[in-house]
């Protein structure tokens, strides 16, 4: 199966920046979607942003929208998460997912997701921003 290895968290002052990286391996042909998640503690993971493999579909949730950037190199099969204008609310473990099929797809004005949309995970890196 896909498995996930983030790097990159740390600690870092308010209106800093922060990049997140995911090494994807084992059979990476079947993914369809990356994304972000982020926890805080005794809450759901939520995601705040996805990749589908072909780079066209990208979705943000409007926590991040603008502040961070997701990207992919599907040669090295890595997935960047750069965060800036980082605030304390954005303090959480974050998480790298992926999903054999599509990214969830927007409905309405804003851009959800949770964990029952991807199959796949990381072990979590932890971001604080003070």
């Amino acid at each position: 199966h896909v498995q996930l290895v983030e790097s990159g968290g740390g600690s870092v002052q308010a209106g800093g920046s922060l990049s997140l990286s995911c090494a994807a391996s084992g059979p990476t042909h079947m993914i369809g979607c990356m994304g972000w998640f982020r926890q805080y503690p005794g809450e759901r993971r939520e995601g705040i942003a996805a990749i589908g493999t072909s780079g066209l579909d990208i979705y943000y949730s409007d926590s991040v929208k603008g502040r961070f950037t997701i990207s992919q190199d599907n040669a090295k099969h890595t997935l960047y998460l750069q965060m800036n204008s980082l605030k304390p609310e954005d303090t959480a473990m974050y998480y790298c997912a992926a999903e054999e099929g599509a990214c969830p797809a927007q409905y309405g004005p804003a851009w959800y997701s949770d964990s029952r949309d991807f199959t796949y995970w990381g072990q979590g890196t932890q971001v604080t921003v003070s």
